[in-house]
């Protein structure tokens, strides 16, 4: 059987060991948050931001946000019905409704018109999922937010390296979340990052992020209020410190993967891949194809071919409203139909092209038979 090609695996070097063992060895009593500091300081300069809260996970970052912003029951929130459960969880956890709608057929990011169809008097939020790496339309975003006095939230999960009319994803926002989970083309493992320029919102979830204890309170263990617990440890933000100091490289093997992919599929009729429209730079975390509708090939049929060749592919993410803890939202059209007919492509920092033959040889065998 032909070596396996794995989709994702992240990229450690001596760096990161390094690092994660001096965490390991040295940081505890007054050095304990001294990788955690310097994590959110690099990631500060990186991104063009104001302020940055390391977390465990995106999810933690996205819930503290919601909360700082005052969301709660009966609020609604706007976002794409082609998403990770992830950003809709943090949603649903403070008693707030995600409202559905429908992602544009190019991008597959959230569909402005769609948006502002959706906005109701209990509207509290719009989050731009930028997926993949795709770039939302947040100009149209921005505006509309702006007209309705409705704050934009980015969830950047997927688009480290992103960067749109010369703003990293993630910096445009009220706020902006990240993951570095080790799918991710920065990761700690397990982690996230909260960024903002807003100062009382950073402070307001700074204060939420250690279990309600304000930064100004001089009281030992006195909470100000109930807070949350979603600190990153200090060992992993060592390897995210290593990880920062490489971001240049890992963001341009990112687009390397994907510009190899690009030129060897360029000919092939009846595909489409992540979009890099003119002014805006995609950080290419998932490679993927959509085919279109007359080619006949499915997601089970891509599964099936790829499973025969011993290579891993991710199915495009289902439909949100298509869950059994969501309500049907059949008319969100895109969002139904693209998944049914897309994949995401094997992308690790160290794949090489003899395997990324071996992947594009399995797709023309799909279109060609």
């Amino acid at each position: 059987m032909k070596p396996r090609i794995l989709y994702t695996k992240p990229s450690i070097t001596e760096l990161e060991v390094r690092y994660a063992t001096d965490a390991a060895a040295n940081g505890w009593g007054d050095q304990c948050y001294a990788y955690i500091n310097r994590f959110e300081a690099l990631f500060r300069e990186y991104l063009g931001v104001s302020h940055a809260i390391a977390t465990s996970s995106c999810t933690g970052a996205l819930h503290m946000g919601l909360a700082a912003l005052g969301i709660g029951p009966g609020d609604e929130v706007i976002m794409a019905d082609t998403n990770w459960i992830a950003t809709a969880s943090p949603i649903v956890n403070l008693g707030a409704k995600p409202i559905f709608v429908d992602i544009l057929p190019d991008s597959w990011c959230i569909d402005p018109d769609k948006v502002e169809a959706a906005i109701t008097p209990r509207t509290k939020a719009i989050v731009a999922v930028h997926l993949y790496g795709n770039l939302c339309d947040m100009d149209r975003l921005l505006a509309i937010g702006e007209q309705h006095c409705i704050p934009v939230i980015e969830d950047a999960a997927e688009a480290i390296g992103s960067v749109y009319f010369g703003k990293h994803a993630g910096s445009m926002g009220k706020f902006g979340t990240f993951s570095f989970h080790g799918t991710k083309t920065l990761t700690t493992g397990e982690g996230g990052m909260f960024v903002t320029n807003d100062a009382d919102l950073y402070e307001r979830v700074l204060t939420l992020s250690n279990h309600g204890r304000a930064r100004g309170q001089t009281k030992q263990f006195w909470p100000d209020m109930v807070g949350f617990k979603y600190k990153i440890s200090n060992i992993q933000a060592a390897i995210g410190c290593a990880q920062m100091e490489r971001i240049e490289e890992l963001t341009y093997r990112k687009r390397q993967i994907f510009a190899y992919y690009r030129e060897k599929l360029a000919n092939l009729s009846g595909i489409s891949m992540n979009p890099e429209p003119e002014g805006v730079i995609n950080g290419a975390w998932m490679p993927t194809l959509v085919f279109a509708a007359e080619t006949a090939i499915t997601r089970e049929r891509l599964q099936a071919a790829f499973a025969a060749e011993n290579v891993d592919a991710r199915v495009f993410f289902w439909p949100l409203s298509s869950l059994p803890m969501f309500s049907p939202a059949i008319h969100n059209i895109n969002a139904q139909r693209i998944p049914e007919r897309a994949i995401n492509l094997p992308s690790y920092h160290d794949i090489c092209k003899a395997n990324q033959d071996r992947v594009v040889s399995v797709i023309k065998s799909l279109i060609y038979g």
